[in-house]
């Protein structure tokens, strides 16, 4: 389907108009009758895709167990009980 429209009446119903053509719809604007322009969607931007192992490049094998096993400092300090008063 096809809408034709002049250029006064499209300023009216430019949303509706845009709506139209993202939907796929051919509209035509006019000028003196005349057709003019033809408002088509634009192509969706494309998604900036997400790199995995971004790093790779610097060639660092960092084990699975550095974020995985237990810290034992850490585990030290949580068996140490807060003195509030040290600080």
């Amino acid at each position: 389907m096809t809408t034709t429209m002049n250029i006064a009446e499209a300023k009216a119903h430019l949303s509706e108009l845009v709506a139209r053509a993202e939907a796929g719809e051919e509209v035509v604007i006019a000028r003196k009758g005349k057709p003019a322009v033809k408002l088509v969607a634009a192509e969706p931007r494309h998604k900036r895709q997400v790199r995995l192992g971004v790093w790779e490049h610097l060639n660092i094998d960092v084990p699975d167990g550095v974020f995985f096993d237990p810290d034992p400092e850490l585990e030290a300090l949580m068996d140490t009980p807060i003195d509030p008063d040290a600080r």
